[in-house]
């Protein structure tokens, strides 16, 4: 998935909680059972395939990830309608698009002997969707659009290196008859003149009226290209090797059935396209993992989730929103969605930092203080846009319990969405991504798995089985225990936004603007109070239902406002 390290909002470890029983033995159930070589076995699998859907190294993941569920007691249901506690399927659907699957290529500068690329050293060098050339390769003249006046030449035959418009460079030299393209493309937060061989992965179009290919250029490789092209006309001899087919994308869906409740459901999405190694392979191995884990603890007898949980592995987006829009009874049920995408990174190598993705809240309608956006980038929402519900502090807290006494690091960033988090909410379900941003291999064959942190696979595991595990098997006990945790993140954020207030009339700001953003804070938090009436899968006691109400006087307190 995903975009640059600005300095995102750093929470303290005084917001975690004074965790309840039930959340402790989870916890630490989690800690001992999750084991991290188990999940870097699976990315090294994984990371090592170039996966598209439909393809080769798509479909060797989904087996893989199909032999670990049947390995840990997961049992075949291809109708989803057996009575058994652990089940999984793998559905089939026609492609309507041809998958493909890169094979080898070479560049090389006529007159010398070194590559200016390979595919052995830049596996990300061949743009998704491009076409093989003829046996042997070909060689052509090299013209270099530096001006717009430059397209107005022959290029008939040619090969075409647009350095204007890397955007849309290849569509033009396809229009004029080039047989091949080459593009420069790397943005700055990749440090391309650090990582100089790197290349980002990108495609041109599946559906064209010419066969041809793109070349993706390294900053290396456009330095030396530049140098040839400024001693004369350059010839390039290009080999590209390709797959483009007819396949049927899969889908791996992994059910724990709910004991009481089996209708409703947290269901957890990982997606498995995309070549890199954090991106998303760290997203499939920490899933099998977390699926595993609760597999064993039901058959021990430590976990019976009242609620069922779905683990869910396949095409980004793709996969999800049809997970929720394909049976509409099924999606009544959903009552959490989380995404894992880019979990395991190796903080110290990517520059990446963990971050867990809010829904929308008033922090991405004034983003201030310490909240920033990623270099993913987003912009402020409207009012209107604001989801009121528990389950971004919730998480968030979780986390936080979770790096309490090991120095994890745990942010977070207003909504920008982009990944499996968001057909969850587009379909009004509360939905979050866990994931790191910025990372300077991000989408770049540097992405290997070098880069990757089993203790942060783990970190990251344990905290979604453990919000998923209260969740699912939650009584009024562990609602009003979770109603505290809630209160002190909700005071905690208030108390913040005070500070903030007042500072920013000291630089200007009009006392009705800030009240405002105030009094929604305290809106936002006392309607996140009420939502938490769902949590109890047998419903709100009127322990609960007090403890709320208490809860909310606390929050709507004078002393969280100017006036």
């Amino acid at each position: 998935m995903r975009l640059l390290a600005l300095p995102l909002l750093v929470l303290s470890l005084s917001a975690s909680a004074q965790t309840s029983p039930t959340e402790k033995l989870y916890s630490a159930a989690a800690r001992k059972n999750f084991q991290a070589a188990n999940a870097l076995k699976t990315v090294a699998f994984v990371e090592s395939r170039w996966r598209l859907a439909g393809n080769s190294g798509f479909n060797e993941s989904i087996r893989l990830v199909e032999k670990q569920l049947q390995q840990a007691g997961y049992v075949k249901d291809s109708t989803g309608t057996s009575g058994a506690k652990l089940t999984y399927r793998i559905e089939h659907r026609p492609m309507d698009r041809l998958t493909w699957e890169p094979i080898d290529a070479s560049v090389f500068i006529e007159g010398e002997s070194t590559p200016l690329l390979s595919f052995k050293t830049n596996r990300n060098m061949i743009a998704i969707n491009s076409e093989s050339t003829p046996e042997g390769g070909v060689t052509a003249e090299l013209v270099c659009i530096s001006k717009e006046e430059d397209w107005n030449q022959d290029l008939k035959g040619k090969i075409v290196y647009d350095v204007t418009s890397a955007g849309n460079g290849y569509n033009r030299a396809n229009s004029k008859g080039a047989i091949g393209s080459l593009s420069y493309t790397m943005p700055a937060y990749t440090q391309p003149e650090k990582n100089i061989h790197s290349i980002q992965f990108g495609s041109i179009p599946g559906k064209r009226e010419n066969i041809q290919w793109h070349i993706f250029l390294s900053y290396a490789a456009k330095s030396r290209l530049n140098t040839a092209l400024a001693k004369g006309s350059v010839k390039l001899k290009v080999m590209i090797k390709t797959k483009r087919y007819n396949a049927e994308e899969l889908t791996v869906v992994a059910d724990v059935k709910g004991s009481e409740k089996p209708a409703e459901r947290f269901v957890f999405s990982a997606h498995v396209q995309e070549p890199g190694a954090n991106d998303n392979a760290t997203g499939v191995g920490t899933l099998a993992e977390m699926a595993r884990v609760t597999a064993a603890m039901i058959k021990e007898g430590k976990l019976n989730p009242r609620r069922s949980i779905t683990f869910l592995w396949g095409d980004e987006i793709v996969s999800t929103r049809r997970y929720i829009q394909e049976d509409s009874i099924r999606a009544l049920g959903i009552r959490w969605g989380c995404s894992l995408d880019m979990v395991g990174e190796d903080t110290k190598k990517t520059g990446g930092t963990f971050l867990i993705e809010k829904m929308p809240d008033p922090s991405a309608v004034w983003t201030r203080g310490k909240d920033k956006h990623s270099e993913w980038g987003g912009s402020p929402l409207p009012e209107s846009s604001i989801v009121p519900h528990y389950f971004n502090d919730l998480l968030l807290t979780r986390c936080l319990n979770e790096a309490a006494d090991n120095g994890w690091v745990v942010k977070t960033n207003p909504f920008e969405g982009g990944s499996d988090h968001t057909p969850f909410l587009n379909a009004k379900i509360p939905g979050l991504l866990m994931w790191h941003f910025t990372d300077q291999f991000y989408h770049t064959d540097g992405d290997r798995f070098d880069k990757v942190s089993g203790s942060t696979m783990k970190h990251v595991g344990v905290s979604a089985l453990v919000i998923s595990w209260l969740l699912a098997s939650a009584d009024n006990n562990v609602a009003v225990a979770l109603v505290q945790d809630l209160k002190r993140s909700a005071v905690k954020r208030l108390s913040d936004e005070v500070l903030i207030g007042k500072a920013n009339l000291k630089k200007g700001s009009i006392i009705e603007t800030e009240d405002h953003i105030l009094e929604v804070w305290q809106q936002y938090y006392s309607n996140v109070l009420d939502t938490m009436k769902e949590i109890p899968v047998e419903g709100a006691s009127e322990s609960l239902t007090n403890a709320i109400e208490q809860a909310k006087k606390e929050v709507n307190q004078k002393k969280y406002r100017l006036r």
